[in-house]
């Protein structure tokens, strides 16, 4: 008996820059000034921009954001609760080899249902780093 598999497109670099593209324009739409990092399904940096008006640790926080969402495969804004003294995540960023970030601001991507990557915005508000990295993986349907 054998299985047929399904392939999934992975995230390309073309991928990525319309992931950049569209978390900037989003941004800036806004007037504010970020750094958007995206990963592939492993973990791996396929692309990073950071605004030189924006602050420097913005770029360290986009790429953590896009990390959690990516190992956790949810968006972080709907992590925060989760992470709170005493609830089921709380002791999790010790149990992975790279510090989670769980503010606002990271969603993983999917494609035919399967996670193939995350998108990280770092610098604006948490509510507005959320909406850009939606708006970014909606450009990218």
């Amino acid at each position: 008996m054998s299985t047929t598999a399904t392939a999934v497109a992975p995230l390309s670099i073309q991928d990525a820059e319309v992931l950049l593209s569209a978390a900037r324009q989003a941004a800036e739409a806004s007037g504010v000034t970020v750094s958007v990092t995206v990963l592939d399904a492993g973990g791996h940096l396929l692309a990073f921009r950071r605004d030189d008006r924006a602050v420097l640790i913005s770029g360290e926080t986009s790429t953590r954001k896009a990390y959690t969402a990516l190992q956790l495969d949810s968006a972080t804004a709907d992590l925060v609760d989760a992470v709170q003294p005493g609830a089921p995540f709380h002791t999790l960023p010790t149990a992975l080899d790279r510090p989670l970030l769980f503010i606002a601001g990271g969603v993983p991507v999917h494609r035919d249902g399967r996670l193939i990557g995350a998108v990280g915005v770092g610098g604006g508000a948490p509510e507005q780093d959320h909406s850009f990295a939606v708006a970014a993986v909606d450009a990218l349907v």
